[in-house]
């Protein structure tokens, strides 16, 4: 009897101690999955965290139904959604795209290359004489016009070509004179002196060898063209009086002419004075002519913002007139530049965006600073190494699988309010998300003057910061998760530890949530 009972009460104590390891080893096992939520079995793939496609900016720590759609939270892997532990800062970033989904996006890409180019553009420019060849046509003695021999302003003339002939009765006085002293045989000095009264009189020399090979005073003589051109002003008809410094002719030289051509202050700053130009007749692009940068005018235009360039393009030819139209073609030196495809870059207004293929097929967006375009390319001043390939077509379709994954976010200006955005990424960077499953704190009250408030737990204190549990916070439209907020300065808050219930107050200030006060509600854990 004894024997059987102590075999019972054995059994009955074996039993009990089964039961308590059993309800000992569940709890262990609940808080070590808690506390280590993404590692997974030897050999399988390791979980993050987890969250819903549709609203991909919350995480949470363990599976269950989403507080926002009728689904269930989808896992993201380590492998999917970024750097490993353990990897290198920049390896596996970005999002993984499998080579089926890549084709059935349409994804292409092309390599950044280096190459030597030059900026060039294109200006069009009005055809002016050229003010540096412009002569004047005076007469230097009072007399008539006997013989008019152009007669219409714009007529063409050559390089000693006969304009006129001047009868001139003041020249026949000196004249006279001069030769009556060489007939004498008067002595070197009175004919030298003679001579040199005639030429401050401004007799031509011609006309005075003409006297002498005579024998006799010439009053007529003939004006001829300096320079070949064309007669801009005509001062003087036929028959009419002449005097000491009357203008007779204005000519215009031809054999270079100006091209005048408005600059956008941008382009202009690129000009270099001198600089090589090939001109195109705008009537007749099959003609050609080179010309060169001569000035470029130091005058802004207040309606058009543009400053006036002057380019001397060669004439010789004669085939250019003024008032013609030229196509300018300007192109600076080539140099060596970093080219990508412009159709690769996205532009979200704020900055210029590209998707880069990675390894083990993975994209990543990179912010690039950007030059000059040249064509179909654009010049990359940062943001890219050469031999990288950039996405040039499925760009979008890319960043909405990113946008599946939480990886890359989003590469245009958020279209929401901030306020959603911003508590995704702090609770990125905190730790994990609250559990979806089981009850959360009560809801903070409606804000007041941008103030904002809840109920939580206080999971990390940090000099500069405090990590909280907290509950829904409906007036932000926030689900229940594990976030990070700022201290208002190091030494707030002293009397708070890990593992208090608190209720909290905190603002928006600037892209961070700044804690206003934390009372305890509970006691420690």
């Amino acid at each position: 009897m004894n024997r059987a009972a102590i075999i019972a009460t054995l059994v009955g104590a074996g039993l009990i101690a089964a039961g308590a390891g059993f309800l000992l080893g569940r709890e262990f096992g609940r808080d070590d999955h808690q506390a280590t939520p993404t590692a997974g079995a030897s050999g399988e793939r390791k979980v993050l965290y987890w969250h819903d496609p549709m609203v991909p900016g919350p995480r949470f720590d363990r599976p269950g139904k989403s507080p926002f759609m009728d689904m269930a939270l989808v896992p993201v892997y380590a492998d999917d959604a970024g750097t490993a532990d353990g990897a290198p800062e920049g390896a596996g970033s970005g999002v993984k795209i499998s080579p089926l989904v890549q084709q059935n996006l349409g994804v292409r890409t092309v390599p950044v290359r280096r190459a030597d180019v030059g900026a060039s553009f294109e200006a069009v420019g009005s055809v002016q004489f050229d003010e540096r060849l412009s002569v004047a046509v005076q007469s230097r003695v009072a007399g008539y016009v006997e013989h008019l021999a152009v007669r219409a302003p714009m007529e063409r003339v050559r390089p000693g070509q006969a304009l006129l002939t001047i009868f001139a009765p003041d020249w026949l006085a000196p004249q006279n004179e001069y030769l009556s002293l060489r007939r004498a045989g008067a002595g070197p000095e009175l004919i030298a002196a003679a001579r040199d009264r005639l030429r401050a009189m401004s007799i031509p020399d011609a006309l005075v060898r003409q006297s002498e090979d005579a024998g006799m005073a010439q009053a007529r003589y003939v004006l001829r063209s300096p320079a070949g051109g064309v007669v801009l002003d005509l001062g003087i008809r036929e028959g009419a009086q002449v005097t000491p410094g009357m203008t007779l002719f204005r000519i215009a030289g031809l054999h270079t002419v100006w091209a005048v051509a408005e600059i956008p202050e941008a382009q202009a700053a690129t000009l270099i004075r001198g600089q090589q130009v090939r001109a195109l007749l705008q009537a007749d692009p099959s003609r050609t002519f080179d010309g060169r940068l001569a000035e470029i005018l130091p005058l802004v235009s207040p309606n058009t913002r543009t400053l006036q360039a002057r380019f001397e393009v060669d004439n010789r030819a004669g085939a250019l007139t003024p008032g013609m139209l030229l196509r300018l073609q300007l192109s600076e030196a080539s140099r060596s530049r970093l080219l990508a495809p412009a159709e690769a870059v996205i532009r979200t207004g704020a900055r210029a965006i590209a998707i880069v293929r990675a390894e083990g097929g993975r994209f990543a967006a990179r912010t690039l600073t950007l030059g000059t375009e040249f064509g179909d390319d654009i010049e990359v001043l940062a943001g890219l190494r050469e031999g990288e390939e950039v996405v040039a077509s499925g760009q979008f379709l890319i960043d909405s699988e990113a946008r599946l994954k939480s990886v890359l976010g989003a590469l245009a200006e958020p279209s929401t309010p901030s306020d959603r955005a911003a508590p995704a990424a702090s609770a990125t960077s905190a730790a994990t998300a609250a559990p979806v499953s089981g009850t959360a704190s009560r809801p903070g009250p409606a804000p007041v003057a941008g103030l904002y408030s809840g109920d939580g737990q206080v999971e990390d204190v940090a000099a500069d910061s405090l990590t909280l549990s907290h509950g829904p916070i409906p007036a932000l439209g926030w689900p229940a998760m594990t976030m990070g907020f700022s201290k208002p300065r190091p030494d707030a808050f002293p009397d708070v530890k890990p593992g208090d219930t608190v209720r909290f107050e905190f603002r928006k200030q600037g892209d961070d949530y700044q804690l206003v006060s934390v009372r305890r509600t509970g006691g420690v854990r």
